[in-house]
């Protein structure tokens, strides 16, 4: 049994997988492939998400306030997506691709 591993053992002296602290691997901006798409939600109005940004919660949510800002419309923040009101997917991707991020168009 070459692959086998331990399931349970009373000995105190096995250390397995799980005491291991996990790693935590930095995310360089570039490195984050981002995707822009196009939805309509209820009322037929269409909404940006903004895609794959993998980053504090904090900071993520400063960056939807400076899109929301500089598009000039209202937007919020939910499940690591950044939602902005209206078709403003050039002017995100400018902004985005100033910043360094890798940007790509998808969806309507």
């Amino acid at each position: 049994m070459k692959k086998s591993r331990i399931v349970y053992s009373t000995e105190t002296s096995i250390k397995s997988d799980f005491d291991k602290e996990p790693t935590i691997v930095a995310v360089g901006v570039s490195d984050q492939k981002v995707r822009l798409h196009l939805d309509r939600k209820g009322g037929g109005k269409v909404i940006t998400v903004v895609k794959g940004l993998a980053d504090k919660k904090e900071n993520l949510i400063q960056l939807a306030k400076e899109l929301k800002k500089k598009c000039g419309v209202g937007g919020s923040f939910k499940n690591n997506e950044i939602l902005i009101q209206g078709n403003k997917r050039e002017i995100i991707k400018d902004i985005l691709t100033n910043k360094g991020y890798n940007v790509k168009l998808s969806g309507g």
